[in-house]
């Protein structure tokens, strides 16, 4: 059983990797892409979900590789993780994604500390972030209850796919929603925006949770 040390920094270092990745691959695609917004956020989406498919591998035995805060406490709801473990893991996690996102600025050569102008509000974005947490994790109920090695694929998949139907590009997670908001490319989201998409994603992910209790029976402690 990996001590709380190692599983905290490996939520920590995941999400700074799940962050430098959004964010480095967003400049990177916008830098390359010749103005082509849909080039840009293929390869944006693409490199996301790659990543996650990678630290979810690596990083699962670990700590369970949430990199999510939303993901930390509906398991310490569900009784699968200790609320207290949860609430290290939801700070390391917050910590790691501003890491991640100036390790990304620092590679492309742009001022450490921004913070974004790209508005993104509205009902049809806060829809987006709750459906697109709601379905990630149920993904990850799903495959926990079906196919536990399957995990690290769906929710690299899934969040490939919800770059593209979800109207906001699928955040789907408190830690990259804030980290976001400290970076004025690709991938920032205006700090005005922050707490709607994070109310939004955090209503989908327990609503999943009710959800996946009838779904999956079997798999409840609670």
């Amino acid at each position: 059983m990996p001590t709380l040390a190692q599983r905290t920094i490996s939520e920590a270092l995941g999400t700074a990797f799940l962050l430098a990745a959004v964010v480095g691959s967003g400049i990177m695609a916008q830098r390359l892409a010749g103005g082509n917004v849909a080039l840009a956020l293929l390869c944006n989406a693409l490199a996301t979900g790659a990543m996650l498919t990678v630290l979810i591998l690596i990083l699962g035995p670990i700590s369970g590789a949430h990199l999510n805060p939303a993901v930390s406490l509906v398991f310490a709801l569900r009784g699968e993780l200790a609320w207290p473990d949860a609430g290290v893991y939801v700070v390391v996690q917050l910590a790691g994604a501003v890491v991640g996102v100036w390790a990304a600025h620092l590679m492309f050569e742009l001022p450490v500390w921004q913070t974004s102008s790209t508005v993104r509000a509205g009902f049809g974005q806060w829809l987006a972030e709750a459906i697109a947490a709601f379905g990630l994790l149920l993904t990850i109920f799903g495959c926990l209850a079906r196919a536990p090695g399957a995990v690290a694929y769906a929710v690299g998949l899934y969040i490939t796919a919800a770059y593209w139907f979800t109207a906001s590009t699928s955040f789907a997670n408190p830690a990259v929603t804030f980290a976001r908001s400290l970076s004025d490319t690709f991938a920032g989201i205006a700090p005005s925006g922050v707490v709607a998409f994070i109310g939004a994603q955090v209503v989908g992910a327990f609503v999943a949770v009710l959800l996946a209790r009838w779904l999956w029976p079997r798999r409840e402690n609670v």
